[in-house]
């Protein structure tokens, strides 16, 4: 049986996004996220993470230095209780200094292949899942992929008109988004 899935971006949705978050010391959780994800994994939502990570391409931290930060950030959900279904990031970035991964990819959002993905793999039902973002093109992944709802958190990068407009939503914080998603 398919499942609904809410898909979180990571930097300016589940953390505070200071530019290029790849270490422990730089890695905050934002108010009410893991509160939160709490309540939508009790609702029946897989929760799964999707994360464009350039920083990797532009030579800024190693995809092992991603792993240990992503590692550490699943350890802290699982301390509240809550089970992260997957992780899914993208590398690449067209303008890269590692040439194996400068490139134009299917993974990087907008483009839905992360989403995709995630939803082969672990039976999720993409006509009542979710994507909560802080920049357009996760809305936009979210719908390229068919999802049934985008949601626009306020907590990341500024607000965009475009962000605004392809939203169904736009959220103040976690708590908001929950409150959205918990009641739609």
């Amino acid at each position: 049986m398919r499942t609904p899935a809410v898909f979180l971006d990571r930097d300016g949705v589940i953390n505070q996004d200071t530019g290029y978050v790849h270490t422990i010391d730089d890695f905050e959780f934002l108010p009410g996220v893991l509160e939160g994800c709490l309540k939508l994994q009790s609702a029946g939502f897989k929760l799964v993470v999707v994360t464009n990570q350039s920083g990797i391409a532009r030579g800024y931290y190693t995809e092992q230095q991603f792993q240990t930060l992503n590692a550490y950030m699943v350890e802290c959900f699982l301390t509240a209780k809550v089970y992260i279904t997957a992780v899914y990031h993208c590398p690449h970035h067209p303008s890269g200094q590692n040439p194996q991964l400068a490139i134009d990819c299917d993974c990087r959002k907008p483009k839905p292949k992360m989403l995709l993905d995630a939803a082969s793999a672990h039976a999720i039902d993409l006509d009542r899942s979710y994507i909560v973002g802080d920049r357009t093109s996760d809305l936009k992944a979210g719908m390229n992929a068919g999802l049934k709802r985008n949601v626009l958190v306020s907590t990341g990068k500024e607000l965009t008109s475009d962000g605004t407009e392809l939203a169904d939503y736009v959220a103040a914080d976690f708590s908001d988004v929950c409150g959205y998603i918990l009641n739609d």
